[in-house]
């Protein structure tokens, strides 16, 4: 599998906290010009068992990985845009 950003995430969900989560990681990627898929756990055949491989059983959406490696959750993502480490958690060069 390629190395690429892939945020796994929900169209289905009643929890705003998700929503506005989703909608922050979409937003701060896009505003700074981060390619990456994002792919709908609740409409891709198999993509939920395939977060929950790479990030853990209990694992909710939304999720950040590089290809096959887990690089967090809203939280982690958060903490690194605080520190100015984003490029470090996204392992981008």
């Amino acid at each position: 599998m390629s190395d690429k950003i892939i945020v796994y995430w929900t169209s289905v969900t009643g929890s705003i906290e998700i929503k506005k989560k989703q909608q922050r990681i979409e937003m701060v990627l896009s505003g700074k010009n981060v390619e990456f898929e994002k792919v709908d756990i609740s409409l891709v055949d198999g993509a939920k068992e395939k977060m929950r491989e790479i990030c853990g059983e209990k694992t909710l959406p939304p999720q950040l990985c590089r290809g096959d490696k887990c690089l967090g959750a809203y939280e982690e993502f958060e903490a690194a845009i605080e520190n100015e480490e984003l490029d470090a958690f996204l392992k981008r060069s």
